[in-house]
């Protein structure tokens, strides 16, 4: 379904969404990044099956990639927020030219990924000391990275789609993407019908291949909508002063992803140091955890959009209640998932259990990790949503400097401390539940505070 903007040159109705209006807009997104999670847990019980090393591998190697490619992702998928606003403002070239930066950056990402990955590969050793891991993790980061222009672009059209209000579209094609994924998986994880037998480098290249797929689906359809649609120059936007912006609100955006990712590298290394087992048992509950924040990211980018959005057409009353609309929404779902999940936590765990584990010993910890997951997603999914919101309107510095400040200079020095002390599986997850709530109230409080009406990217 489409939000519809007001014809171009004319602003839109004043009014904050309605609920309707909003689970319209959300749900694609929310199901959308389910979909990926969902992937994800199947990648992960695949190569469960195909060895321990495996899945040992899955979590830091993902890490890495993401280091590199969730950078460049984040800064693309901010273009987005500028075709949000400028379709709020009824602004139709404001919105091709914010497509059109966003490829442009898109294609200069992939480049530059590329580029980085002899530096990622020194890195890969550093997050485990078994060799085979190491192994398996280096060359999964290294297709990942050299397929980064099609994560890059399949971000760059999905955002254009998601700024207009097209999110069901998006959601379609990502299932597309999936399936493909799915289907490639065991084909070349196991070597299935004649392929070879490649492990965590199958899985790589499904993702990358499902990525080509959705980019060039998502494209195609942007050109024909732009080739359909009105407005001409008459807005006084020009092409490389908007990237110039893109970039300069993007680039906080996307080093937010990329410390994010980071301190919880850091965290991953932490915890491999505890043991395989207990390693194997973090990484197919964090798995797990990611199936029930995957959703609230999705909430997230509705909420960035929404009140892109109302911003653009100058409604900051409208913005502020379409935020806390979306807010109330993405709780009452991360709650009942949460207890679904503590509630069937040993068949889902028994997913992961490969033929080389101690079951008994698999199952006790899962169960302890999974109640500390439950016990910090709503303070987690209040930190994204909002979040979200607050990049939607431009403040993109402050949620990354928070972020940096609680994750480097709170968290971290906490659990270097814990694994000094006391270094076990259980007392390094509950440090996340102390991270996530300091994050979670610095948040609210900006927010609140109202710094975000006085922000303005176009």
């Amino acid at each position: 379904m489409e939000i519809a903007a007001a014809p171009s040159g004319a602003p839109c109705s004043g009014r904050a969404r309605s609920v309707r209006d909003i689970l319209a807009l959300v749900w694609p997104l929310a199901l959308g990044m389910l979909n990926n999670a969902v992937l994800q847990f199947v990648d992960g019980v695949f190569l469960a099956r195909e060895s321990m090393a495996s899945l040992d591998a899955s979590l830091p190697s993902s890490m890495l990639a993401l280091i590199v490619t969730g950078f460049f992702q984040s800064v693309v998928a901010y273009s987005g927020t500028f075709v949000a606003q400028y379709h709020g403002a009824g602004d139709a070239w404001g919105v091709r030219l914010s497509y059109r930066s966003g490829v442009f950056i898109a294609l200069a990402a992939g480049a530059l990924a590329a580029s980085l990955v002899p530096l990622g590969r020194l890195v890969v050793p550093l997050m485990s000391g078994n060799p085979e891991v190491v192994a398996r993790a280096s060359s999964y980061y290294t297709i990942v990275s050299f397929g980064a222009v099609a994560l890059c672009g399949q971000m760059a059209a999905a955002s254009y789609f998601t700024g207009r209000g097209k999110t069901g579209l998006v959601f379609w094609v990502n299932v597309l993407g999936n399936v493909v994924n799915v289907v490639l998986d065991p084909v070349l994880i196991f070597g299935l019908f004649g392929c070879p037998r490649l492990g965590m480098a199958g899985a790589a290249y499904a993702t990358v291949v499902a990525m080509f797929v959705q980019w060039g689906v998502l494209a195609a359809m942007a050109e024909r909508d732009l080739r359909g649609g009105k407005g001409g120059g008459a807005s006084g936007v020009r092409f490389w002063p908007l990237v110039g912006r893109v970039l300069r609100f993007g680039v906080p955006s996307g080093a937010y992803t990329v410390l994010n990712i980071l301190s919880f590298a850091i965290f991953v290394f932490v915890t491999g140091r505890v043991g395989d087992m207990e390693l194997a048992v973090s990484n197919a509950c964090f798995k797990v955890n990611y199936l029930l924040i995957a959703p609230m990211e999705g909430f997230a980018i509705g909420a960035a959009t929404l009140v892109g959005q109302a911003k653009g057409r100058g409604d900051l009353e409208a913005a502020h209640r379409d935020a806390m609309r979306t807010l109330g929404l993405g709780l009452a779902l991360v709650a009942l998932l949460s207890a679904l999940a503590v509630v069937f936590c040993h068949p889902i765990l028994s997913l992961f259990v490969s033929p080389d584990a101690q079951a008994s010993t698999f199952y006790s910890l899962g169960f302890r990790l999974f109640l500390l997951m439950a016990a910090w997603q709503v303070f987690d999914a209040l930190d994204v949503i909002v979040s979200g919101a607050l990049k939607g309107a431009g403040d993109t510095h402050f949620v990354m400097w928070w972020m940096v400040f609680v994750a480097f200079g709170v968290w971290l020095p906490i659990v270097w401390a814990v694994a000094a002390w006391h270094n076990t599986m259980t007392a390094l997850w509950a440090t996340m539940v102390v991270y996530v709530v300091v994050i979670c109230i610095g948040t609210l409080v900006r927010w609140f505070r109202g710094r975000w009406k006085s922000i303005s990217i176009m």
